[in-house]
């Protein structure tokens, strides 16, 4: 099968990639590689991997011909970064991929898979399962619902169309984000013997570990069109949601160091447990990953020094960079300012 997959150089993207050619996928990687391709440097030489620089607002949509199924990874990929410029994230979250699965059933693409979030449930009392209402509280979220909404529409018997609403992702990647809570509380803990927790720690979040959610979009593309089509699953397990202060007792638990616990910031206005039956009983999805195993993972990978820490591990940061960057070019054009 010949699939593409947007943002395949990020987070989640790096690793699915890896684990499609694994299975003799052949992959399209479309990325604006913000980031660079490092991430995929290991496989970059594989015949069956085409890199393809450009963005979902404007690629040349030839590229879909003759390909059979779309994994849509692609946004700026979450809440905080997402209010850096709201109307650029509504652009590409929302019309950018909307953009994407209009021109792939165009183009005669059989699957198209949307990579949601579980952030779209806001902050609620109840378990939540795919029925539920949503309640988005930020642009990233709100852009995830519309997307949602409009392209389930376009999912007929030709056009096979699932959304999935991941939870929070952790774990090892080639592109290591250390701004989710997982993975960054394990770098608080290997740098600086400290875990911060977020105020008031009451908050629910559930987890998914990034090989688990990459293969569960796998699962989805080699399963009957018939189950998936114009589905919605949540991706995690119901055994992974879990309150953040009790997260970091986890992670303080699991390290072989002894470390603190400290708060900070404003209680979280986002606070959500989620119900994960549809996709285990759908496709017999489990995590092969607990959320021991990840920090745990990452606590090693630090140790050997296989990964590190830079400005290009945290989102927002780097995207802050990146827009200062842009402004100061500009203002050299503009207004021949000298460096």
């Amino acid at each position: 099968m010949k699939v593409l997959v947007t943002g395949g150089a990020g987070y989640i993207g790096s690793v699915m990639v890896s684990m499609l050619l694994e299975k003799g996928h052949k992959v399209k990687c479309l990325d604006r590689f913000f980031f660079g391709n490092e991430s995929l440097k290991d496989i970059i030489s594989d015949s069956n991997i085409e890199l393809i620089k450009d963005d979902v607002r404007w690629f040349d949509p030839s590229i879909l011909k003759n390909v059979d199924a779309a994994i849509d990874l692609a946004s700026l990929s979450n809440d905080p970064s997402g209010e850096l410029n709201p109307s650029k994230t509504y652009d590409i979250n929302y019309l950018g991929r909307l953009r994407v699965a209009k021109l792939c059933k165009e183009y005669g693409v059989k699957r198209y898979i949307l990579a949601s979030t579980c952030s779209v449930y806001g902050f609620q009392e109840n378990v939540l399962n795919e029925e539920s209402a949503t309640n988005p509280l930020t642009t990233y979220a709100k852009s995830n619902v519309l997307a949602e909404k409009d392209i389930v529409q376009l999912a007929d018997k030709q056009f096979t169309v699932t959304v999935m609403r991941q939870a929070t992702v952790y774990g090892l990647s080639p592109k290591m984000r250390f701004d989710l809570a997982v993975n960054g509380m394990t770098l608080g803990a290997y740098k600086n013997k400290n875990i911060h927790v977020m105020r008031d720690g009451t908050q629910w979040r559930p987890f998914v570990h990034v090989k688990d959610t990459s293969k569960a979009f796998i699962a989805v593309l080699g399963s009957q069109k018939e189950k998936v089509n114009g589905q919605v699953f949540n991706v995690g397990s119901n055994e992974q949601n879990i309150q953040i202060l009790s997260l970091a007792k986890l992670v303080e638990e699991t390290l072989p160091i002894p470390i603190k616990l400290e708060w900070y910031g404003s209680p979280d206005k986002r606070s959500y447990r989620v119900d994960f039956s549809k996709i285990k009983r759908v496709l017999g999805f489990t995590p092969s990953y607990t959320l021991k195993d990840g920090a745990r993972e990452i606590y090693e990978a630090l140790e050997s020094k296989k990964i590190t820490d830079s400005i290009k591990t945290r989102t927002v940061e780097w995207y802050k960079y990146l827009l200062e960057v842009h402004k100061l070019v500009q203002d050299v054009v503009t207004r021949g300012t000298v460096l």
